[in-house]
């Protein structure tokens, strides 16, 4: 199976459609207010419907209520929400029950008890771990990879956290077989929601052939 590439905090229309022709799988928007790269009230709804239908749309929140979020989703023709905060199960169980993909969020340390998440897999259409911090969102920093090892809940999920261009060989190390996919944030950025199209090209076509050759 192929590494599906999200392509997360984009904000700026000319930058979202040069980012579409690197055709990632997945691409996300922040509607988090604290957020650097915060796009409601920012960002034309249209220029996100428009997208091509092969480019997954991904909102991403923070302990938003079932309200904003669904609202949100409608607004802005989402394919599936990420929730980065502390949301429960029983507010995925609300989300997908109308309609709504999930990806939920794990803050994830060397300590992390991967077991602790399984209430949420069947409410959810993916997990995704990030580095561990003392506030919301992302870093930009890497946790131990390793430690994927020792994930075995049987629930595909995507990797965040630091990833950068240098990394490839590390991602491609990764042997579990639940590793669906990557996300693509800071490390690829000019300022916080202007992605570096060329350096975000030449990561992904990389990875793309090298993972064919596996």
């Amino acid at each position: 199976m192929s590494l599906k590439i999200k392509v997360c905090g984009m904000r700026e229309p000319d930058n979202i459609l040069e980012t579409v022709e690197l055709k990632p799988d997945y691409m996300g928007f922040i509607f988090y207010n604290l957020s650097p790269r915060y796009t409601s009230d920012i960002l034309d709804p249209k220029i996100i419907y428009e997208l091509p239908g092969n480019i997954k749309k991904i909102g991403v929140f923070v302990n938003a209520d079932f309200i904003e979020i669904t609202w949100i989703a409608r607004k802005y023709s989402l394919d599936l929400v990420q929730l980065h905060g502390n949301e429960t199960s029983d507010l995925c169980r609300l989300l997908t029950n109308e309609g709504l993909k999930v990806i939920k969020a794990f803050p994830t340390k060397g300590n992390t008890n991967f077991e602790s998440f399984s209430d949420f897999i069947s409410h959810t259409e993916y997990f995704l771990f990030d580095t561990a911090t003392s506030e919301y969102g992302g870093s930009g920093n890497r946790f131990d990879w390793k430690i994927l090892d020792r994930y075995h809940l049987g629930h595909p999920f995507f990797l965040s956290g630091g990833i950068c261009e240098n990394d490839v060989g590390q991602i491609l190390e990764i042997n579990n077989p639940e590793f669906y996919g990557i996300d693509l944030n800071s490390r690829f950025e000019i300022r916080p929601g202007l992605k570096d199209i060329k350096k975000l090209g030449k990561f992904i076509s990389d990875i793309r052939l090298k993972k064919e050759a596996l």
